[in-house]
């Protein structure tokens, strides 16, 4: 059966999954899907970059699952400096997964859309190739350079080409993706899976709300994930002043929790709207920091702008403030209508002075809030649940193995070779 995790279907088998953008077990997503892997019995290695302050050491196995971490720098300096990243963090791929030794499945997670060189490495001794598409890095190199169609963009597209054509399967993280998987990566239907992500649910438990996080207001709003250029939280600060400019509303207070490329330039943004006194940047915090501003807020905040990358992509920390039973504001994109339905309330598509007007006008709706707050839990403990996707995951995993004779682990390569020589 498709969806038991637990049923051994990839017993005697090891899955190398490839990632370039995030350490793992960090990486989510990732961490659930070796999780997912391990439980239905296929022996699991990571390969990913080491952590800053985190997933530090070279090398760790955590729940079972075998993890070689790498060094890399993150690109600064533009072109050069992405060029100089992704060659070194290609050279140290490359290094470990000869070090794992042969595997069944080579799973690489994009972006960037680089991964596909070791896999094809692997898969000339044997491995079939897993593609699991996180991020369109076409629309993503639009959203977040604003440079057009330029020599950089034709590169991106034909890396997301080479890729899509070198797997043997795709994963996808909703239908939108899955859809470009099928028309703009040739893929056939039946080759292309989705796994969408669904929040830790281990990791989001709801815990009695704490009055004083709300810094004497009566209102708290919150915003939780990522601040890169393409993540608009600029749009949620100018939201916020004008609520408190146009509507006169100044009974609420804001915590912004994450981190990114946009972090500094966010803060002075604040700032510089005279917004210091009631916005809160808390930079990264531990997990049960983070449940206790989400557990208090009466307002969660996804304003995502429309561009070509976020009208298609799944938000996670809209799942993640479905798990906490919080009510949404969020721009009418439409995979966040897929993903949270009833559970937000959309404002036209980057309209500020909307946004803002959705957020005084839940604030003062405590039972609609309540109501948005039981759906997201529904759809996040029902069809939105990541026990479908794993059943989705290891289905996939059947299919790229389907008539494929599992290869020997290392250790067996390297007996039989000492007896050859012998």
């Amino acid at each position: 059966m498709p969806g038991d995790v637990t049923g051994g279907a990839g017993s005697g088998r090891r899955a190398l999954i490839l990632v370039e953008n995030l350490s793992v077990p960090f990486d989510r997503r990732v961490w659930q899907e070796c999780t997912t892997l391990r439980d239905a019995g296929w022996t699991v290695h990571v390969i990913c970059p080491q952590g800053t302050k985190r997933d530090t050491e070279p090398e760790a196995v955590i729940d079972g699952v075998s993890i070689h971490r790498y060094p890399l720098r993150a690109a600064t300096g533009g072109p050069a400096g992405y060029l100089k990243e992704y060659g070194s963090a290609l050279w140290h791929t490359a290094r470990l997964a000869r070090k794992v030794g042969p595997v069944d499945v080579v799973h690489a997670c994009n972006p960037p859309d680089l991964l596909f060189l070791p896999a094809l490495w692997l898969k000339r001794r044997g491995a079939r190739f897993v593609f699991d598409q996180h991020d369109l890095v076409p629309e993503l190199y639009l959203s977040r350079f604003d440079r057009g169609k330029d020599l950089l963009y034709r590169a991106v597209c034909a890396l997301e080409r080479w890729t899509y054509r070198a797997a043997d399967i795709v994963l996808a993280t909703n239908e939108s993706y899955r859809a470009v998987a099928i028309r703009r990566g040739g893929r056939r239907p039946e080759d292309v899976f989705v796994v969408r992500s669904a929040p830790a649910v281990e990791r989001f438990q709801p815990v009695p709300p704490e009055p004083e996080l709300k810094r004497g207001k009566p209102h708290l709003l919150c915003y939780l994930g990522v601040m890169g250029p393409q993540d608009g939280v600029d749009y949620a600060l100018r939201a916020l002043a004008k609520l408190r400019d146009d509507l006169g509303r100044t009974d609420w207070h804001a915590v912004f929790v994450g981190s990114g490329d946009a972090y500094d330039a966010m803060v002075e943004l604040s700032r510089r709207l005279g917004l210091d006194d009631q916005v809160q940047f808390t930079g990264r915090i531990p997990d049960a920091d983070l449940v206790r501003y989400l557990s208090t807020a009466d307002v969660c905040l996804s304003p995502d702008p429309c561009n070509p990358l976020n009208d298609v992509s799944t938000m996670n920390k809209v799942l993640e403030y479905m798990a906490m039973g919080r009510p949404i504001v969020s721009f009418d994109l439409k995979e966040a209508r897929v993903s949270a339905g009833e559970a937000a309330v959309y404002a036209a598509a980057d309209d500020e002075a909307e946004f803002a007007a959705l957020v005084a006008k839940l604030l003062d709706d405590p039972d609609q809030r309540a109501r948005m707050g039981r759906i997201g839990q529904e759809r996040v403990s029902g069809p939105l649940s990541w026990r479908n996707s794993q059943a989705s995951l290891l289905a996939a995993y059947t299919a790229a193995c389907r008539d494929h004779t599992p290869v020997p682990a290392a250790d067996q390569v390297r007996t039989r070779k000492k007896r050859q020589r012998s």
